[in-house]
């Protein structure tokens, strides 16, 4: 299966971003789950009283209504557990030690059906070989999120490419063993593609080169819905030139 073949069966997916219907922050120490109007963490259906999360020790547990209680692990550190109820399931989120119950109706689509994200045409000029150099000292930045929060970045290297006979940089957001990611915008944020910026993920560098491919550049979740906690591209990376290719804006818009 090609890239862009991928990325639709993933948003058309039952666990896609545009399944979610609600992000609920856990601000007290009992929250309580269900679809009656006294619930922190209120379900489009089911009982008005499903179960109550229960934050402590830095931990969130869910207790379902007549149930024992059972610790669930977040998305800090991988994929989190979770609780389902018919076609309903959430699934809580960790910011910073700040703890949210996030919200998905896995039968979404049959209601409304996913028809795609439109792309500029696929241009192995964007297929970019870029330098890997070192920053010494590292780099702490610290990078907003779509919900004003600022999360610290330590950044121990960049992308170094030119464009049109212009040199860029480009600072990743995270490096890991599989993939190094990246947050940017460019010229045609905010009229052709999505207005926070795109993500770019590439394959870890070798021998001090690192090759991105903007032609997957893609929308982040926050794109597709207002559930979601997306981190805003540092000034770093606002590129000053277009970049036409990948994901264009999705027009359906939240």
């Amino acid at each position: 299966m090609n890239w862009r073949a991928s990325r639709h069966a993933e948003l058309a997916g039952p666990d896609s971003w545009l399944g979610l219907v609600g992000l609920f922050w856990l601000d007290d120490e009992n929250s309580k789950v269900g679809s009656g109007d006294d619930s922190v963490v209120r379900l489009p259906s089911g009982p008005a009283h499903l179960g109550d999360l229960i934050r402590r020790d830095g931990c969130v547990f869910w207790q379902p209504a007549g149930g024992e209680a059972r610790a669930l692990q977040t998305d800090r550190d991988g994929k989190p557990d979770t609780v389902d109820h018919d076609s309903l399931s959430f699934f809580i989120v960790d910011r910073e030690g700040r703890f949210a119950a996030r919200v998905r109706d896995r039968a979404w689509a049959t209601r409304q059906p996913f028809v795609g994200v439109d792309y500029f045409p696929e241009n192995a000029a964007w297929s970019i070989e870029a330098d890997w150099l070192p920053l010494d000292p590292p780099l702490t930045m610290e990078v907003p999120n779509v919900t004003g929060e600022l999360k610290p970045v330590t950044v121990a290297f960049k992308a170094v490419f030119t464009v049109e006979g212009q040199q860029v940089e480009l600072l990743p957001m995270s490096v890991g063993e599989r993939e190094v990611f990246f947050v940017f915008r460019d010229r045609t944020s905010g009229r052709e593609t999505y207005g926070a910026g795109r993500f770019l993920k590439a394959e870890p560098a070798v021998d001090g080169k690192i090759r991105l491919d903007f032609n997957r550049a893609f929308n982040p979740p926050c794109a597709f819905t207002p559930f979601a906690t997306c981190p805003l591209p540092p000034p770093e990376n606002w590129l000053p030139f277009p970049v036409t290719a990948g994901e264009k804006r999705w027009l359906g818009g939240h």
